[in-house]
């Protein structure tokens, strides 16, 4: 008979802290957002099915930027020749005639190792001399004398590029461009005295056969 009595005791002791509860719980969450948000700690939206940002074209193109392969060293077996290769950004005459003074150069606007579609330019300076200071001015000294199939070898990013020659010509270059976008991986070597001038020059052609990780 006494059961009916405590169990409305209970009902109305249990009432009020349930809601006291409630409201404490809703405090603390309520915190825990507001502590999350400001050091930026929430879970990123577009892990629960939001519509992820779109990026802008200067974004993708950055991040193809951060995927080029850019040469780094210069190889010909049958020549005995090895050379460093510079990267400059600009097409300034100056700057890259500058650059021609440390090795081989690629050209800005030029492809880059392995990719598709694209024709990597290195220009050099050649000198016949039998005396020369600065062994840059000798940089692709002989590159004429390569034939179809001697192997090329362009080193970046921990990569080797062997590229097979294809052919060898002397061209002017105020009437010969050279094309930037081929069919297959294209590497064009081509002898320079200075980018500012339009002179005669040689100018090899080759196409890669395969990449391999560098010896460390």
């Amino acid at each position: 008979m006494s059961a009916t009595p405590h169990t409305a005791q209970n009902k109305g002791i249990i009432g009020p802290r349930k809601w006291i509860f409630l409201v404490l719980a809703f405090v603390v969450f309520g915190g825990t957002v507001m502590a999350l948000s400001s050091f930026d700690l929430l879970p990123d939206s577009s892990l629960s099915g939001a519509t992820a940002p779109t990026l802008t074209e200067s974004q993708k193109q950055a991040e193809v930027a951060s995927t080029q392969v850019l040469p780094e060293k210069i190889e010909i077996p049958k020549l005995k020749l090895v050379a460093t290769v510079a990267n400059p950004t600009t097409t300034n005459a100056t700057i890259l005639d500058k650059d021609l003074l440390y090795g081989a150069v690629r050209y800005p606007s030029s492809g880059t190792l392995g990719a598709a579609g694209q024709n990597v330019v290195l220009f050099g300076h050649s000198s016949y001399l039998p005396v020369v200071h600065n062994q840059a001015y000798k940089t692709f000294d002989g590159i004429q004398t390569l034939a179809h199939g001697d192997q090329i070898l362009v080193t970046g990013a921990g990569k080797t590029y062997v590229y097979e020659v294809e052919t060898v010509a002397q061209a002017n270059t105020q009437n010969a461009g050279i094309p930037l976008t081929v069919d297959g991986n294209k590497l064009t070597l081509v002898t320079c005295d200075s980018f500012a001038t339009k002179s005669d020059r040689y100018v090899v052609i080759a196409h890669l056969v395969e990449s391999y990780p560098s010896a460390s």
